[in-house]
């Protein structure tokens, strides 16, 4: 299984390489989590495809080692939109909060060692509900669902 440090790692290189497209490999992992930022306007669009190119015809016709999703980088005066994507929980150190530490993280105040989110930041969390795996944190403190909080991007 690929971790999701190694998303979050790929997309800040490949904004500060100032790529205009990124191929990841496919998973519902890194499906879920370029969707969070799609949604919160850092990407422009999110598509499915193979090795080669975004291609939503061809994609299930090829292998699942052929299986890529593309995603389209933003940027706005020449600037990357998205300017950090900074790691909170490690894979040797995983930082679990539960409701009411996500409620402080998004309200801007410290939890458990981690920086308050800002204006125009979010945290990605993973939860343990099998419907609403991947949430954004102020989506996770509506839907009262603690989990493991990833990443942060601004």
């Amino acid at each position: 299984m690929v971790l999701p440090h190694n998303l979050c790692s790929h997309i800040q290189n490949s904004f500060r390489a100032r790529h205009q497209h990124i191929a990841v490999p496919h998973s519902t992992q890194n499906l879920a989590i370029l969707s969070i930022l799609l949604r919160a306007g850092f990407i422009s669009n999110v598509t499915r495809g193979t090795i080669e190119a975004p291609s939503p015809e061809s994609f299930h016709e090829v292998n699942d080692s052929q299986k890529r999703i593309w995603a389209d980088l933003k940027y706005r005066d020449d600037r990357p939109v998205l300017a950090d994507m900074e790691l909170i929980s490690r894979p040797s150190k995983p930082i679990f909060m539960d409701l009411g530490e996500i409620r402080r993280l998004c309200t801007g105040r410290r939890v458990q060692n981690v920086k308050p989110l800002r204006m125009g930041e979010i945290a990605i969390v993973k939860t343990k509900d099998r419907e609403n795996e991947w949430l954004e944190a102020r989506e996770a403190m509506q839907l009262r669902l603690p989990g493991e909080v990833i990443c942060r991007a601004r």
